[in-house]
């Protein structure tokens, strides 16, 4: 009786492995050439990563773009003229984690069998080479670019994993890379640079607010 079912079992199990289509099994010799007559078979692409794939590319490009304006916002207030440590560790912060957040998209594009095209960032509307920031704002009106900014990075982060979701064929990979990753913590960045923007236009109503705007760049030191 056992060696019936162990028989019945092994026939199942062919008859599956007949019934899938398995081809890089079945290519695998030439599976990993790319020409005409031998397409590549033999990738790490499954999923819905075709139709997800411009959407990570565009925003790797905005986390860089966002990066390069933080940077810069960074040095701004760390020169002798303007002297905020706090502003200009606080846009050192947000710098380091948009290149780092563009890092992890690179990687996760190229885990799932993409590539990153460098020069669509390069030729992007937002990009590096076609910036033109403005630098000449006093503390709250930075403050207010940044909240922008973590607005505009929030939305981009909602839009990727709409795309991963609703997409077809979806890829749920994806969707949960993006909610572990970036849309959690983008949450508490944008509550974050809110309360700062609030308490920071309180000070900036006073009739004298230069102590105060000293003290706020004190505490955003601190933190």
């Amino acid at each position: 009786m056992k060696s019936f079912i162990a028989v019945a079992l092994f026939a199942g199990i062919i008859a599956l492995a007949k019934a899938d289509d398995y081809g890089c099994h079945k290519n695998v010799t030439f599976g990993c050439s790319n020409s005409i007559l031998n397409p590549v078979v033999c990738h790490s692409r499954y999923g819905g990563i075709d139709n997800i794939e411009s959407g990570l590319q565009s925003y790797i490009n905005l986390n860089l773009h966002k990066s390069y304006q933080y940077l810069l916002m960074s040095t701004f207030y760390n020169s002798y003229q303007k002297n905020r440590p706090g502003f200009q560790k606080l846009y050192k912060e947000m710098s380091d984690r948009s290149f780092d957040d563009a890092i992890e998209l690179i990687k996760q594009v190229t885990r799932r069998g993409g590539q990153v095209d460098f020069r669509a960032i390069s030729q992007h509307p937002n990009s590096i080479a076609q910036s033109n920031l403005k630098l000449e704002e006093d503390e709250l009106h930075s403050l207010g670019i940044a909240l922008d900014v973590e607005k505009t990075l929030t939305e981009g982060a909602y839009h990727l994993h709409l795309e991963s979701t609703h997409g077809r064929p979806h890829d749920p990979q994806t969707a949960h890379f993006v909610e572990e990753k970036f849309l959690e913590r983008q949450v508490d960045s944008v509550r974050k640079v809110s309360g700062y923007v609030n308490d920071l236009s309180k000070i900036m109503n006073q009739r004298d607010p230069s102590l105060g705007i000293y003290l706020f760049d004190q505490y955003l030191e601190k933190q």
